[in-house]
């Protein structure tokens, strides 16, 4: 829905607000959708991509403007551009309840695929389903958090899952094969062989060879 400013007419479309509180005012900008997360991730660096107007608001929806009063008293001497980047970093990101539904929809499925990508049964080391995951996910009541991202959070969910024994689960291992001169294989053999929970195969010729 565009949101219009009364005092120029100007309208915001495919707006997202964000906002900061400081110094007992509450401060907000408005931006384009979609790029908040794009800038915080580091993504997008062009400030006029993310920014729809440089402007600081007290309230977007009512296109009420802060004061220079306002912002010298809650940001200093910063310029518009300094504080904007403030904003963006440290403020919340406002978003309706349909898109925090949708969002965390999202979420919840990326985190279970990547468990279910990473993870085995221990004793038969078969991949679990998507489907085994979100129900385990369910069972523990896991909490999906949009401050993280999915890899971070499938970590703490195969943590939980292990702590709770919902369903035995382990990460599944990798096969790394390691190759280098016979010379720096026996000297340095002693310190590598350790760092692996098992040896497959091993092999002197002419290099030494060791497939963990």
């Amino acid at each position: 829905m565009p949101i219009n400013l009364p005092s120029n007419n100007i309208k915001f479309t495919n707006v997202s607000v964000v906002r900061l509180r400081r110094g007992g005012k509450r401060f907000e900008i408005a931006c384009y959708k979609n790029k908040v997360r794009e800038w915080r991730t580091g993504v997008e660096k062009d400030l006029d991509e993310v920014v729809q107007i440089e402007t600081i608001f007290l309230n977007v929806g009512k296109g009420q403007a802060a004061s220079n009063e306002d912002l010298t008293k809650a940001f200093g001497n910063m310029d518009v551009q300094e504080i904007l980047r403030e904003i963006l970093q440290k403020g919340e990101l406002q978003v309706g309840d349909k898109e925090r539904s949708h969002e965390l929809t999202n979420l919840w499925r990326e985190i279970a695929t990547q468990v279910a990508q990473i993870c085995v049964e221990p004793s038969s080391q078969k991949p679990y389903t998507f489907g085994m995951i979100e129900k385990a996910m369910k069972d523990v009541h896991y909490s999906v958090k949009t401050g993280k991202s999915a890899k971070s959070q499938a970590l703490d969910v195969l943590k939980l899952l292990q702590a709770k024994n919902t369903i035995p689960i382990e990460r599944v291992r990798m096969h790394v094969r390691v190759t280098m001169p016979p010379k720096d294989g026996k000297r340095l053999k002693d310190k590598i062989v350790p760092l692996f929970e098992h040896i497959e195969d091993e092999d002197y010729g002419d290099e030494w060879e060791s497939i963990p």
